[in-house]
């Protein structure tokens, strides 16, 4: 790590045990209740004014909300026929729709859960469409091997951000595309923004989508409140209930009050 990520990126108090607990523990067991569901996506989803009204395809309209998201972050560059990389790529359903629609020469998903990675490799057999399990803070792949690196809503859940950017930058060719989406709450601003400003790469867009995450979590929510309902033991459905975004949830009024910040980015390495 470089000195400049040393200064700029630190962990936040207690956020780092927490963090780590929710990987080991609190996905798995959610993915483990959810497979028999077919839950392909997990974020919160995003609309436009006016709505996107984004073709679809052979997907369910259940996951347009998710899917726009994705196409929004990945569409701020052109991917096709270049070497993707989807860091926490979760259940898959991102991933195959932009193997399907954008084309890339290669998509490989790496994942920290190992339910999660299973589910995405039988769930999803599409030509170079590739799920391995591994750590966003120690990639197993090579320096220079991808033209395009895609991280949706998962940076947020890193015990050590600071180890993730330097292993995205050192995966990522010169001339490479970070394609970036994620929030973050009031008390990690400071470090956050920091810590992207120390980056070795250029930023290309930036803006904040809280809107656009609030309409989605409004068409999406229902869905993720339901499965809670049905697969969360009671004794954890207060807390599952936390992480859906629903409406009234303190998750959606800090999203609305501006005490969380959900932002998308695109950088290019230099």
């Amino acid at each position: 790590m470089t000195s400049t990520f040393r200064k700029y990126v630190k962990p936040v108090g207690s956020y780092s045990w927490f963090k780590a607990t929710m990987n080991k523990y609190w996905y798995p067991f959610i993915t483990r209740r959810w497979n028999k569901e077919d839950v392909t996506l997990l974020n919160w989803g995003y609309e436009e004014d006016p709505p996107m009204g984004l073709p679809l395809g052979d997907e369910p309209d259940r996951n347009r909300y998710c899917i726009q998201l994705y196409h929004r972050t990945a569409t701020q560059a052109d991917i096709s026929g270049k070497h993707v990389l989807e860091v926490s790529s979760g259940h898959g359903g991102g991933a195959a729709y932009l193997v399907r629609t954008l084309h890339p020469a290669s998509y490989t998903g790496l994942d920290f859960n190992p339910d999660g990675v299973k589910f995405a490799q039988a769930r999803h057999n599409l030509p170079g469409l590739d799920f391995v399990h591994g750590n966003a803070e120690s990639m197993p792949f090579p320096d220079n091997s991808f033209d395009a690196v895609i991280n949706v809503e998962a940076s947020h859940a890193y015990p050590h951000f600071e180890r993730f950017l330097p292993e995205l930058t050192r995966v990522l060719r010169p001339g490479g595309h970070f394609l970036y989406a994620d929030f973050r709450g009031f008390l990690e601003y400071d470090a956050w923004d920091a810590a992207l400003a120390a980056l070795p790469m250029r930023v290309v867009s930036k803006r904040e989508i809280n809107t656009e995450v609030l309409r989605g979590l409004d068409k999406n929510s229902a869905r993720y409140l339901d499965l809670v309902g049905r697969h969360v033991p009671a004794v954890l459905q207060s807390f599952g209930r936390l992480f859906s975004g629903a409406p009234g949830t303190l998750m959606y009024r800090e999203l609305q009050r501006g005490r969380l910040s959900y932002r998308m980015y695109h950088f290019i390495k230099d």
